[in-house]
């Protein structure tokens, strides 16, 4: 595919949204860059720390981490500078939005789950 997606609060259990979708993504051949703080490894990926270790042109940055974990973030998510973020149900925050359209980054209240099974990512 081509494209470098980030998971921002990815987890290496199999019953948490974000752990499919990294693994959908690995199969339909997107570059993966997982985020967590604690984890290292998840499902054969590197995990990268922090949103700010990410150094590669991001198309799509999709958040699962709540509106206390991602408002600190907005500096960070400006400069990282995606293409598109989607937050996931859960990982709404209006004023973070607002913010992102403002800087002209496309922004969704969608499921990346259900976008990529819908053939719409």
């Amino acid at each position: 595919m081509n494209m470098n997606i980030c998971i921002l609060g990815a987890s290496p259990k199999p019953h948490r949204f974000s752990n499919k979708v990294l693994n959908l993504l690995k199969k339909k051949n997107y570059s993966v860059f997982p985020i967590h703080p604690v984890h290292s490894e998840i499902d054969g990926v590197s995990v990268l720390k922090h949103l700010s270790d990410v150094t590669v042109p991001v198309h799509t940055l999709t958040m699962y981490v709540n509106a206390g974990v991602s408002d600190p973030l907005t500096d960070t998510i400006l400069k990282l500078n995606p293409k598109r973020v989607i937050f996931n149900p859960g990982s709404e925050n209006d004023g973070l939005k607002q913010v992102l359209e403002t800087a002209g980054i496309d922004v969704r209240y969608d499921c990346t789950w259900v976008m990529l099974n819908e053939n719409r990512f």
